[in-house]
C-alpha cells in the first residue's frame, strides 16, 4: 500500500513540473520571443543653409537640412537593417531624398545617425500654393523612410521586420527653427 502513495506523489510532482514548464514557455513566447518592427523617427533637425525667393510669379526655396534619424529596437535581439531611403515631400511631391546606409540597432537600444538632405523646390511642377505657404512664414514638409532588416533572437532565430517613418516637419522661415512630429 505504501508504494501507491509514492506513485501518486511522483505523478503530482511530475504534473506540477510540466505545468511550470508550460508556463515558462508561454511567458517567453509572449514576451522575449515576440518580434516587433523597429520605430524609425526623426530627432533634432537643423537648417545648415537656406535661401528663399518669394517672387510672386515663381516662389522657391533651397535648403540643406541636417537630421538625426533614430531606429529604436524594442526586441530582445539585435536588428540588422540594409540600405533604405528617406524622402521629404512638399504637398505630395518629393523635394529631397537621401539613402540610409545599413546598420544595426542592438537589443533594446536605439541606433542614432545623422543625414544631410538637400531640399529644393526645383522638383515642384506647380508652385501655386508655395507662395501662400511662404507668406505664412512656415513651410510644412512630410518625411517618409523605410528600413528593412532581420531581428536575430538567441543567435539562432531570425525574423524579417521593417520599420517605417511618417513625420511632419514645420520649418519657420524667419527663425530657421524646425519642429518635427512623428506618428
Amino acid at each position: 500500500m505504501k508504494g501507491s502513495g509514492n506513485n501518486t506523489k511522483c505523478l503530482a510532482n511530475l504534473a506540477a513540473f510540466v505545468i511550470f514548464q508550460v508556463a515558462v514557455i508561454l511567458i517567453l513566447a509572449f514576451t522575449v520571443m515576440r518580434v516587433r518592427g523597429p520605430k524609425v523617427r526623426l530627432g533634432v533637425v537643423t537648417v545648415d543653409s537656406f535661401s528663399t525667393s518669394n517672387d510672386a510669379s515663381s516662389p522657391s526655396f533651397n535648403m540643406r537640412l541636417i537630421a538625426e534619424v533614430t531606429v529604436k529596437n524594442t526586441n530582445f535581439g539585435d536588428f540588422k537593417y540594409g540600405n533604405g531611403t528617406m524622402s521629404l515631400a512638399y504637398n505630395g511631391t518629393v523635394v529631397g531624398d537621401i539613402a540610409i546606409v545599413k546598420g544595426r540597432a542592438k537589443a533594446r537600444d536605439t541606433a542614432k545617425f545623422n543625414v544631410t538632405i538637400d531640399v529644393t523646390s526645383d522638383r515642384l511642377a506647380s508652385t501655386a500654393s508655395l507662395g501662400t505657404d511662404m507668406n505664412s512664414g512656415v513651410l510644412t514638409l512630410r518625411g517618409d523612410a523605410k528600413v528593412k532588416g532581420k531581428v536575430k533572437l538567441l543567435k539562432v532565430m531570425k525574423r524579417k521586420r521593417s520599420g517605417v517613418m511618417d513625420c511632419s516637419l514645420s520649418v519657420n522661415l524667419a527663425t530657421r527653427a524646425v519642429t518635427t512630429k512623428c506618428k
